[in-house]
């Protein structure tokens, strides 16, 4: 009985991934085996494309993970950039051993940076290390972080930022502003929009491959509409080699992300905005907090937003204090109104009661 209890207390501390620090080797998972011998960057890229990652999720894993793959210890040498591009997924799982410290220094590295950020690295390198095959250590674990408004603009700036807009030299300005704050889009889906995919009868679009991997139809108002019509010419100057991209800059290519937000920020000085604070995703935030003004359901606004959870659209309800404040005085002016309209209509009652005996009086 005794050998038996002492057999499977030992069988049991070889489950964790302790008992690799002092093993010889990493065993790879049987999926890996086979690579064992293939540079880990390109087969790690791989598996993030079979995931169904986005492009964004795939750039964002990849040149986060660096630093960590890139951290030494003590008896190690500095990794070269031939040394860190054809290492091994083998040398790889070695080095990425969960207990033998660089993980902790990483992490301790990473201590200036905001929670969020914080939390997407740790994202990173834990699907890093269970694509290896090893196990996340318990005592790392994410940074706690705070209710976050979304932020969104005034009425007053947003009417600056749509003037600036109609005003600008670059005649894609208004367009992207008012699309982007008319529908929701995010900033890659408006870049990735086609015009195969625009259906100007329909007064809508399907956004395809959007986060997540979820194609989705949007409308269009009709000011992004008359936007659209006055593009398309301008569109047709400017095409050369992208045949189907709808949104061109001025050499004639796809508008990219960084070229968005490069005009946000010449938009927002024109406006007398600080800097940062028109984004794409502010408008995308204007998007949503319009329409919850308005009365939509958080469904509605989910789909049109193209979330996956509702929890992410519930963060909607916690919205800003103007837009509190503007909320609070239409509920009360409506409140106020009704409470006029009852009083009249029991004056109006008094009166229609008191009348036969009025007139019975006057007979007398």
């Amino acid at each position: 009985m005794e050998k038996r209890r002492t057999y499977e207390r030992q069988r049991k501390a070889l489950k964790p991934s302790q008992s690799r620090l002092v093993a010889s080797s990493v065993d790879l998972p049987p999926r890996l085996v086979h690579m064992a011998e293939l540079p880990w960057v390109t087969c790690y890229r791989q598996a993030l494309r079979a995931e169904n990652k986005s492009e964004n999720t795939q750039k964002s894993y990849v040149s986060g993970l660096r630093a960590l793959v890139e951290t030494t210890l003590p008896h190690e040498n500095v990794l070269d950039e031939a040394a860190y591009n054809t290492m091994t997924v083998e040398a790889l799982a070695e080095r990425m051993e969960p207990l033998n410290g660089r993980l902790d220094r990483w992490t301790l590295s990473l201590s200036e940076l905001r929670p969020t950020t914080y939390n997407a690295r740790l994202a990173a390198a834990r699907h890093l290390l269970k694509w290896l095959g090893h196990r996340w250590p318990d005592h790392l674990v994410r940074a706690r972080t705070g209710r976050r408004l979304p932020r969104t603009l005034t009425r007053r700036e947003m009417s600056m930022v749509l003037e600036s807009a109609a005003t600008s030299e670059d005649p894609v300005a208004s367009l992207v502003v008012t699309m982007m704050l008319d529908t929701g889009l995010r900033v890659s889906e408006v870049c990735n929009l086609d015009i195969n995919d625009i259906d100007l009868e329909d007064g809508s679009a399907r956004v395809f491959g959007g986060k997540g991997d979820k194609d989705r139809l949007v409308l269009f108002t009709r000011r992004t509409l008359e936007r659209i019509h006055a593009w398309i010419p301008v569109r047709d100057s400017r095409l050369k080699n992208e045949d189907y991209a709808f949104l061109l800059n001025s050499a004639g290519r796809r508008l990219q992300p960084r070229g968005v937000q490069r005009l946000m920020d010449h938009l927002a000085a024109d406006a007398s905005l600080p800097k940062g604070k028109l984004t794409p995703h502010v408008l995308r935030h204007n998007f949503a907090t319009g329409l919850l003004e308005r009365g939509a359901d958080l469904v509605t606004i989910q789909r049109l937003l193209g979330h996956s959870s509702i929890a992410t659209t519930r963060v909607y309800l916690e919205i800003s204090d103007q837009t509190l404040r503007e909320v609070y005085h239409r509920a009360q002016a409506t409140r106020e109104t009704l409470e006029a309209a009852a009083e009249a209509s029991e004056t109006v009652e008094v009166v229609e009661e008191n009348t036969p005996s009025t007139s019975a009086f006057g007979v007398d």
